[in-house]
């Protein structure tokens, strides 16, 4: 197991009332529905890796970014630990899209 937690960033995008997820591959979470997101980098402001990784994710762009909630997810089978903050976005623009065919199947 690492030393210390990782931090991820999920965000739930919301348009006309439906929030926007994506159909996951590989090996964590596979067959599974989970919301755009992946890794806070260093010195990276939390709305902008929301914005960043749902623009690399889903090639849409979103809007009024807040704080929703966090969780602690100890996986220790897989020897990781995350704690994963959640953010709620409205749709901007584009049309989601597969930017990632290896980690994600598609978009509903």
């Amino acid at each position: 197991m690492e030393d210390r937690p990782k931090i991820g960033i999920g965000v739930i995008v919301v348009k006309n009332n439906k929030v926007l997820v994506g159909k996951r591959k590989g090996p964590h979470g596979k067959g599974t529905w989970s919301f755009p997101g992946g890794h806070l980098e260093f010195n990276e402001e939390v709305e902008d890796c929301a914005k960043r990784e749902v623009l690399e994710e889903t090639g849409i762009f979103i809007r009024n970014i807040r704080k929703a909630t966090f969780t602690n997810d100890i996986h220790k089978k897989e020897g990781k630990h995350y704690v994963t903050l959640f953010l709620i976005a409205d749709y901007d623009r584009g049309k989601p899209k597969v930017m990632e065919p290896d980690r994600c199947e598609k978009w509903g």
